[in-house]
């Protein structure tokens, strides 16, 4: 098996890096719902508060990873123009498109993944911020906690959206 450079990129993009946010999500949100003090000694919160810390940050890294290579990297290849005359099915956006059944794919999917996509690392990267500048009141403060939470999945859920949008537009037009 061989891959072209755009399909080695793609691949990053979305089955490494990707979804590598998404399974990494798992960890950091149990990590979140299980900081209840009832359930937690001092020695188990400080433990508990480093593997946090240090999960939360590097899911957004990630998740910028994502969105940028996404943007920077695939998306080009995405967008270009056809020559006259040229292959359609070598260009994924003309192809979309041209065929009427298929331009839902670029008018509503690649709309999401080009723009609401960037909310997931912004999200992030606030998630990571309040775990590493409140950490402990994550404890003390279980309201604060759940919005932390409702952040965390608001990530994920633009996120796997996304996601799912693109393997969908890479099913019906490959990056080859």
């Amino acid at each position: 098996m061989s891959l072209t450079t755009r399909e080695l990129w793609t691949a990053i993009h979305g089955m490494i890096l990707g979804a590598g946010f998404l399974l990494a999500f798992a960890g950091g949100y149990a990590g979140l719902y299980s900081l209840k003090s009832e359930l937690l000694t001092a020695e188990g919160i400080k433990e508990r508060l480093v593997r946090l810390k240090w999960g939360t940050s590097i899911m957004a890294l990630i998740s910028w990873l994502t969105v940028i290579t996404g943007t920077y990297i695939v998306y080009p290849w995405y967008r270009a123009t056809p020559p006259e005359g040229a292959d359609m099915s070598l260009y994924p956006r003309s192809f979309l498109k041209a065929d009427p059944a298929l331009s839902g794919w670029h008018v509503f999917g690649m709309e999401w993944k080009e723009h609401v996509a960037w909310i997931s690392p912004i999200l992030a990267t606030a998630v990571a911020y309040l775990v590493w500048r409140y950490g402990p009141m994550l404890i003390k403060n279980q309201q604060f906690r759940k919005i932390v939470m409702v952040l965390f999945l608001l990530a994920f859920a633009t996120a796997g959206i996304a996601g799912l949008f693109g393997a969908l537009i890479t099913k019906a037009a490959p990056i080859i």
